[in-house]
Formats: structure tokens, sequence, C-alpha cells
């Protein structure tokens, strides 16, 4: 399948998703929403072992499309219909196994840095830019930020970010924890790449468990957290690379993970 606002490829369990609307920064419009959904439903048909997340051209993603919002009958509607369908996909990839890699080449802002955010592990081109921007167009945030942020750098600075729209250089965005590493802009899909390929050898289904675990650790208590510790570790001794990675440990082997 082809796309009208995406480049997809999928080589080696590696699938790479690149926002491909460059003369318009990007933005997310209600095809591009269609089409995130679809490729995330893809990925998992697949058999996605990492993912890649970026955009064409300088920008990473300006956000909405507010031209395409001015422009609809129901201005309610249309923004109801694409987030569900935004939403949906993000849902999607934040419950797939496979890790997703967000590679933010460039300016991130409204549902580009919601977007941004919602990796996994978010590499940062040293040129990028991230701002919320949402309440600077009398808008509240969607596309999962008010879901992460407060979490990867707490109440108060999401509050500042949200409400101020500070822009925040990619190394103020490391040090703020938004950010995992920032890189060279020329090295920066190099490095995504390699990251991406090594992940893709890795024992996914512990992947996607960790994932899961790590998603309620701010909202279950003790308790909940470790009987879900304790049913999601038995169930990797049902999966092909638990046991094969302790089988490998044991006889000093380099495990070969196949993801299933």
């Amino acid at each position: 399948m082809s796309y009208d606002t995406l480049n997809w490829s999928n080589e080696d369990g590696v699938v790479e998703i690149t926002m491909n609307r460059p003369e318009n920064a990007n933005a997310l419009n209600a095809k591009m929403a269609d089409e995130i959904f679809d490729a995330a439903c893809r990925c998992e048909a697949e058999g996605a072992r990492a993912i890649i997340v970026t955009g064409a051209g300088k920008m990473f993603n300006g956000g909405g499309d507010l031209a395409e919002f001015d422009a609809a009958s129901d201005k309610a509607d249309h923004v109801t219909r694409m987030a569900t369908i935004l939403h949906a996909a993000l849902a999607r990839f934040a419950h797939l196994d496979a890790p997703l890699i967000t590679a933010v080449n460039g300016s991130a802002g409204g549902g580009g840095f919601s977007i941004a955010i919602s990796g996994d592990i978010v590499l940062a081109s040293d040129r990028a830019k991230f701002v919320s921007a949402y309440t600077a167009s009398g808008l509240t945030p969607d596309g999962s930020s008010t879901y992460y942020l407060a979490k990867h750098v707490g109440l108060l600075r999401a509050k500042e970010l949200m409400l101020t729209n500070r822009v925040l250089s990619a190394e103020e965005a490391r040090d703020w924890g938004l950010v995992t590493r920032v890189v060279q802009a020329d090295d920066l899909m190099t490095e995504a790449r390699a990251l991406a390929a090594s992940l893709a050898k890795g024992p996914t289904k512990a992947f996607g468990g960790v994932k899961r675990l790590l998603d309620s650790a701010f909202s279950e208590g003790l308790e909940t957290q470790l009987d879900r510790e304790t049913r999601s570790i038995a169930l990797m001794m049902r999966t092909v690379d638990g046991p094969a990675g302790i089988n490998a440990f044991l006889n000093k082997r380099k495990p070969e993970f196949r993801g299933e």
C-alpha cells in the first residue's frame, strides 16, 4: 500500500515511517491521521520488531493543519474525527511489543510535539526544537501529550510548557527529560537506524512486557504492580525467547532472539 502523506519501509523487521508533507511543515491533516492509523495497524500485521517515526525535510511536524481545521464546515466534528483516529494510532503504537523510536529531525510543535514525546526512545537532532503551542491558537493539547509530558518532566514543568508555550532546544529538552539523546543532525537517522536494528534483534515480547509494565508505573499501587510483574515474567517463560535466553546465558552463548 502506498501513502499520500507518509513514506513507509520495512526491512528486516525495522519499520520506518516518515511524515511527508514538507511543504506544509509535515502538518497533521485528516489524511495523515488516517494513514498513521493504517501504518500502526500494518506494523502489527507485518511483525515489526522496531519502529522509527521521523519527518521529511527540515521539520519533524509543526502540528495540526490549522488551515484545514478552519476550512471545515463543522470544525468540532472535523477535529473530533481526526483526533479519534490519531489517538487510536498512538494507542496501537504504545501497545505494540516493538519499541517506537521517534527521530526528531527538526521543530516539533503541537501535535508534532505530542508525537515526538510519545516515543519509547526519543532521539533528537541538535537542530530540533520542542514547543507545545496549543494554547497559542486557543486550543488544548491532544496526541497523548497530557499523558506523557507530566510523567517525563513533572507537573509544574508540564504546566509551564503548556501554558506559556516555552520553546525548548534539543539540549534543554534532554536536560528536562523529554529526550533520550541528542545527536548531530547529519547523524540522526544513522543513529536511529542502528538502534532500531539492534532492538529488532532483541526479545520483542519482553520489550512489550517492559512497555506495558512501565505504562502503569504511575497509576498502580505496589501490590498491583508486583502482581503485574509476576504475571508478565511468567508469561515470558511461555515465549520462545525467554527459555532460549536463559539457556544461552547458562551456556555462555550470545542469545539469538526470534521475537516470539
